[in-house]
């Protein structure tokens, strides 16, 4: 077992930390204010290469593979999550393409997310979230293709999207069987976006509904075999939960250094905090937690890397992160006390941010159920 990074992935991280420190953070409290993406930040990060890490080479990406994608994650969110966030999921969005794909389709649509086009993942519904195989879109078959009627909610990036790879029921009566993807343009008559939905934290990351009425998709936009689209969504989501739990291990560090910094100067009981031990116990344990979630993402993104199975360890990563995020964010505000409720220090949009990761990408129950099920079947 070896556990230090290569130089060329050292050079990855440090790129993509100097970026989080030069363009992002100066941005991110007004972006948050605003509930508004940057769009200057995705250029320069197309710019950079670091909008399309795992694309393959052919069409334009880096053609690296999920560790680089999870190191690059870590620290663009380590400067905002909201930011970081949409800069990301575009990996999500492209990961059904990556996988299913034909070289049309790969050449057509990744080779515009390497470009700088933004992307959605559209799966989930008003009643179908951590339920997956509950959803009630449905795709008609006709001459040429397919008519697309349903509706879908919090979508990430839905309102500044060039197309959407949607999933839908091509054979309600089959379950999750019946489910199939397809990649639906913007400009598709009878698709439409709503309004950016208005969120607790990860305001600068926009989240929409998507409705789509009788929407004509042909033939060649659908990814894989009908049918096909439940296997290929745990797929994607295999890949996708270590750059989520990166999410959680960029917005932790980031409140350690925010909390370290402040318990070192403010003063109290003559003493500064970081020398009274209920506080020193705080920070140490947010560090505990950080090495721990780190290595766990790491190993589940070198499963993927490696070609191995990596269900419960994506699942572990993913849950360990998130309620790691969470804590350490509720922490980081007993460490600030009272000014740690104001927005005028950052430790406030930390703890908002954070929530999420214990939602989205599958809650950190729907990761336990994961985790436990995966026990069962090695037993």
């Amino acid at each position: 077992m070896y556990f230090e990074l290569d130089g060329e992935r050292r050079q990855i991280r440090e790129l993509a930390l100097q970026f989080a420190h030069r363009e992002i953070m100066p941005r991110a409290v007004q972006a948050d204010r605003d509930c508004a993406f940057p769009l200057e930040v995705q250029a320069l990060a197309v710019e950079l290469g670091l909008a399309s890490v795992n694309l393959p080479a052919a069409v334009g990406g880096a053609g690296l593979g999920c560790l680089d994608l999870v190191l690059v994650t870590e620290a663009l969110c380590y400067g905002c999550l909201g930011i970081g966030t949409a800069l990301c999921i575009n990996a999500l969005a492209a990961q059904p393409i990556v996988l299913a794909g034909s070289k049309e389709q790969q050449a057509r649509y990744l080779g515009r997310i390497a470009a700088g086009a933004l992307a959605s993942f559209a799966l989930t519904e008003p009643g179908a979230g951590s339920d997956v195989a509950a959803i009630r879109t449905r795709a008609e078959r006709v001459a040429g293709g397919y008519l697309l009627s349903g509706s879908k909610t919090w979508i990430s990036n839905a309102p500044l999207a060039e197309f959407f790879v949607v999933f839908a029921k091509t054979d309600p009566a089959a379950g999750h069987k019946g489910m199939t993807a397809f990649i639906v343009p913007r400009d598709s008559a009878g698709r439409s976006v709503g309004e950016p939905l208005g969120k607790l934290g990860q305001r600068a990351a926009p989240t929409a509904e998507v409705f789509l009425d009788r929407v004509f998709v042909p033939e060649e936009n659908r990814l894989g075999e009908e049918g096909s689209g439940f296997a290929l969504a745990m797929a994607v989501f295999d890949h996708s939960r270590p750059m989520v739990a990166a999410f959680g291990v960029g917005l932790l560090e980031r409140c350690i250094d925010e909390s370290l910094a402040y318990a070192k100067e403010r003063r109290s009981m003559g003493h500064t905090l970081v020398e009274h031990q209920a506080i020193a116990h705080k920070l140490a344990e947010m560090r505990m937690r950080l090495e721990a979630a780190r290595l766990l993402t790491y190993q589940a993104a070198w499963r993927v890397d490696q070609g191995r199975p990596n269900t419960l360890q994506a699942s572990v990563a993913k849950a360990t992160a998130a309620d790691a995020a969470m804590w350490g964010a509720t922490e980081a505000i007993q460490i600030f006390g009272g000014m740690g409720y104001s927005t005028e220090y950052p430790v406030e949009k930390l703890f908002r941010d954070a929530k999420v990761l214990q939602i989205y990408e599958g809650t950190s129950e729907i990761q336990r159920n994961i985790i436990a099920r995966e026990m069962l079947r090695a037993a």
